[in-house]
């Protein structure tokens, strides 16, 4: 894989970004590959990612980042630059579910996710065989009653493993607000699209029992209000008035897991950007 810079910028809008930032990259016979621009009108904040060629230039990223910052604060810039090579750490979640965490473990073991899985961490046993199978170290927490001794142990392992990224793959217990912070922007989750109006157990019986016609599913960044994140991806499929419950539960996972790729997929490659309470994506 060809090695690029990826850099993600966002800031008030005015005229001559563009220029300014091209010029900066050409100055040094940069090769950009790619570029996105978006431009909230509402808002009037400006969003750019830009794929740089990193053999063009004459330097590394550290004097990447010296270089480019005055440029950066005189824009009011909010920026970070990454290098394509180096794979974010992605530490996975589940509970006793496991089309999320097979369908992410498959795409990671046929290298269609470019990152690093040290490990699973869940509060139950069932998925232990499958995820141990794919290589990867398996960390059963029970929940318990005491819930801030179990959360103290997934804070410990997450630190262990040095995660960038933490996807939650139906792991069906709520962040506290202290890990949620530590991990603002870093920690993806999936749900049903139907929430809040099917909220609970067993959504799609709910959502049968109303006659739904589309199902779906939310893939979203975690903050401390539950699932009210800013969302990533989406994407329903059609129900018909034939399907049973046990139907619905069938194509909602098919969804949900899609979903859920998808918006790791943005995540990784630095295609998100968050502004305010909801997203911008660079694709």
């Amino acid at each position: 894989m060809e090695q690029v810079y990826r850099l993600v910028m966002s800031c008030p809008d005015q005229q001559g970004i563009v220029a300014k930032v091209s010029q900066f990259i050409a100055q040094y016979n940069g090769s950009i590959l790619e570029a996105n621009h978006h431009t909230d009108t509402q808002s009037q904040w400006f969003f750019m990612r830009h794929e740089i060629t990193a053999s063009s230039l004459p330097f590394g990223l550290a004097t990447f980042r010296e270089a480019f910052a005055p440029i950066a604060k005189n824009l009011d810039m909010q920026w970070h630059i990454s290098d394509s090579t180096v794979k974010n750490r992605v530490v996975l979640m589940c509970s006793k579910q496991s089309h999320c965490v097979a369908d992410i473990l498959n795409r990671w073991h046929s290298g269609d996710l470019d990152c690093d899985i040290p490990c699973v961490i869940s509060n139950h046993e069932d998925l232990r065989a499958l995820v141990e199978w794919h290589g990867i170290a398996f960390y059963h927490v029970p929940v318990g009653d005491d819930k801030a001794a179990h959360f103290a142990k997934v804070s410990e392992i997450i630190a262990k493993h040095q995660a960038q990224t933490i996807v939650l793959a139906r792991y069906m217990q709520i962040l506290p607000p202290a890990v949620c912070e530590q991990y603002a922007g870093r920690i993806i989750n999936i749900h049903h699209s139907f929430l809040p109006s099917f909220a609970g157990a067993k959504p799609y019986h709910q959502a049968f029992e109303r006659g739904v016609k589309l199902i779906g599913a939310t893939c979203h960044y975690v903050t401390c209000d539950l699932d009210e994140g800013p969302i990533i991806d989406q994407d329903v499929a059609r129900i018909s008035h034939r399907m049973q419950p046990e139907d619905m539960v069938r194509l909602g996972k098919d969804v949900e897991k899609l979903v859920l790729a998808r918006g790791l997929q943005l995540h990784l490659e630095g295609r998100v950007i968050v502004h305010n309470h909801k997203t911008v994506i660079l694709d």
